[in-house]
């Protein structure tokens, strides 16, 4: 489950397709750049219920091509439930900021 999860998140079509639902949606209102929020947010949309299973099912066919894509199949994962699963996120937020690293001179100074 979470090996395909995680390959969910990092699927190239995926990111595509979110991204283009989150600015449909109006994440540039929120000053976000949807393609960021796509990747920043990608473990929690990959893991929305039942996107994995039907990952999973897809990829279990016998009859796929050898380059097969579930990521880029519409059957597999919907746009309705891309549309369902950002909707669910808004608003449009970031997850926290990154970690600050002090200054050299700032460790200088407190010594």
């Amino acid at each position: 489950m979470y090996l395909t999860q995680s390959a969910i998140a990092d699927d190239p079509s995926m990111k595509l397709r979110v991204a283009s639902c989150a600015a449909q949606q109006g994440c540039t209102d929120a000053a976000i750049d949807p393609d960021y929020w796509t990747i920043e947010w990608r473990r929690v949309w990959a893991a929305s219920p039942g996107w994995d299973a039907a990952w999973e099912y897809a990829l279990a066919k016998t009859d796929n091509p050898p380059d097969y894509k579930p990521g880029a199949d519409p059957s597999v994962v919907t746009d309705a439930q891309i549309l369902a699963q950002v909707q669910a996120m808004m608003p449009f937020a970031h997850v926290g900021q990154p970690p600050t690293t002090p200054s050299p001179s700032a460790s200088i100074a407190e010594a």
